[in-house]
C-alpha cells in the first residue's frame, strides 16, 4: 500500500475476510482459553496502574522448593542442556513409574510413560493421536476450559454431561450411561476438579467404572493434576487403581505444576498402554520434540525428593479455602459449597442474576457478573459459562491470605451494591 493511502471500511473488511479464509477450519472451531484471557486483562489493567486483584489464574503462590531448584542448577552445571529423548529422559520416566507404584499402586514400565511440556500437551497428544472425525468424547461439566476445544481441534465432538451442583458437580453413573454411544471413544475425568474442586471418592469412581466395563470401546483419560491437593482427610484414588480391569484402556495423567509449585517449568506426564504412548511420542516428535532438559531433571528431584512441603502448603490452602467459602457465603446473593480439593471455589451467583450494577448494567448472566465485578471492584474471576456450567464463577485461592480477604470484602461490597 502506498504511503498515505487510506484504508476504506470495505478494504478492511475484505482483508479480514481473506485472513479468516486463510485460517484452518479446525482452528476456527475453537476459542482462546478464557482463564488466560481474563488473567491477561487483569495484568493489563495492573500495568495501567489500576488496583486489581487477580483470582483467575490457577497458579500456586508458593515458590518452587529449593531442592528442586538446586537439581536444575546442578543439571545446568553438569552440561545436561542437550536434546533428550522425545518424550522424556529415562531417569524421569523411572521416577514416574516409581511414583505411580508408590502412591497409586499402579504398575507401569518406562515404555508406558510419556513426558510432555505440561499436562496440557499430554492431553493434546493423546486426543490428537486417537480421535477421528465423528468420534465423541464425554466431558463432564463443569470442565477445565481446554478439554472441549482440544477435542474439537482433533476433529471430534465433545459430549458435555452436567455434574449436578447438588451432587457436588460430579458426573453420575446413570448420566454417563445415557451419554455413551457407539461413537464414544473417550471419557475425560478430572479429580480433584478444575474449576469446582470436587473430588471423586472410591465408591463414586467404582460406580462410573461399572458403567465403563459394559462399553469396551470407551477409553478413560483421567487428569489427576491436583491429586495431592485434597483436604479434610479426603483419600485420593484414581480410576485404574479402583478398577484394574480398566487399566488397559486408561491414560493416567499427572504433572508437577500444581503440587510442586512448578507451573512455569512445564512438565506433565502420563502412563498407559504402550501402543498409545508410542503414538503420542510419534506426534510429539513432529511438534515440540522433548520438553526442556533442565525442567526434566528438576522434575526427577520433585518426584524422588522430599515430599513434606506438600502437607505444609496444603494446611495453608485449606485455611484459605475455609476463609473464602465463609466470606463468599456472607455476600448477598452468592452461595458457595466447600470443595474437597484443588485450590478453587465455584460459587453460584444465581441470587444476583437480574439485578442492576452501579454502572446501570443488568447482571443477565455470570459473564456480565464477573465483568462488572472487575470494572467496579478490581477483582478478576472467571465466569462459569467458560467451564460449561452457569450461573457460577471460579475463584482461585492460590494467593496470599490477606489478598484473598481483601478480594472477598470487595466481592461482598459489590454484591451489596446491586439493586
Amino acid at each position: 500500500m502506498l504511503a498515505g493511502a487510506r484504508v476504506t471500511p470495505y478494504a478492511a473488511a475484505e482483508r479480514k475476510r481473506i485472513t479468516m479464509g486463510f485460517i484452518s477450519d479446525s482452528l476456527n472451531r475453537i476459542q482462546p482459553s478464557a482463564t488466560i484471557a481474563i488473567s491477561n486483562k487483569a495484568q493489563a489493567m495492573q500495568a495501567e496502574g489500576k488496583d486489581v486483584i487477580g483470582l483467575a489464574a490457577g497458579e500456586p503462590d508458593f515458590d518452587t522448593p529449593d531442592n528442586i531448584k538446586d537439581a536444575a542448577i546442578a543439571a545446568i552445571k553438569a552440561g545436561k542442556t542437550k536434546y533428550t529423548a522425545v518424550d522424556g529422559i529415562a531417569e524421569l520416566k523411572k521416577a514416574v513409574v516409581a511414583k505411580f507404584k508408590r502412591e497409586n499402586g499402579l504398575d507401569y514400565k518406562t515404555t508406558q510413560v510419556s513426558v510432555g511440556t505440561g499436562g496440557k500437551q499430554v492431553l493434546f497428544n493423546a486426543l490428537m493421536a486417537t480421535v477421528n472425525p465423528g468420534d465423541e468424547v464425554i466431558v463432564p461439566a463443569p470442565y477445565w476450559v481446554s478439554y472441549p476445544d482440544i477435542v474439537m481441534l482433533a476433529g471430534g465432538t465433545p459430549v458435555i454431561v452436567q455434574g449436578p451442583a447438588d451432587k457436588g458437580f460430579k458426573l453420575q453413573a446413570a448420566d454417563l450411561a445415557k451419554a455413551i454411544t457407539p461413537r464414544t471413544k473417550w471419557l475425560i475425568l478430572n479429580s480433584p476438579s478444575n474449576p469446582s474442586g470436587a473430588a471423586y471418592t472410591r465408591d463414586e469412581l467404582k460406580a462410573l467404572a461399572d458403567v465403563l466395563l459394559k462399553h469396551p470401546q470407551v477409553w478413560v483419560l483421567t487428569d489427576d493434576m491436583y491429586e495431592h491437593l485434597v483436604y479434610d482427610e479426603f483419600s485420593f484414588t484414581t480410576i485404574a487403581q479402583v478398577e484394574p480391569r480398566l487399566y488397559e484402556r486408561t491414560l493416567t495423567m499427572n504433572g508437577v505444576s500444581k503440587s510442586y509449585c512448578m507451573t512455569g517449568w512445564r512438565i506433565g506426564y502420563g502412563a498407559g498402554p504402550e501402543a498409545l504412548i508410542k503414538a503420542m511420542a510419534k506426534l510429539q516428535s513432529q511438534s515440540t520434540s522433548n520438553p526442556s532438559s533442565i525442567a526434566q531433571w528438576a522434575a526427577v528431584e520433585a518426584l524422588n525428593g522430599p515430599q513434606d512441603f506438600i502437607a505444609r502448603n496444603n494446611k495453608v490452602f485449606k485455611e484459605r479455602r475455609d476463609l473464602v467459602v465463609s466470606m463468599l457465603n456472607q455476600a448477598k446473593g452468592l452461595t458457595c459449597a466447600t470443595p474437597e480439593g484443588a485450590f478453587y471455589v465455584y460459587p453460584s451467583c444465581a441470587g444476583v442474576i437480574g439485578k442492576t450494577a452501579p454502572s446501570g448494567t443488568v447482571i443477565s448472566n455470570d459473564e456480565v457478573f464477573v465483568t462488572e465485578l472487575l470494572a467496579a471492584e478490581g477483582v478478576a474471576a472467571v465466569h462459569g459459562a467458560a467451564f460449561g456450567t452457569s450461573p457460577f464463577f471460579r475463584i482461585s485461592y492460590a494467593t496470599a491470605t490477606k489478598t484473598l480477604e481483601t478480594a472477598c470484602e470487595r466481592i461482598q461490597r459489590f454484591c451489596a451494591s446491586l439493586r
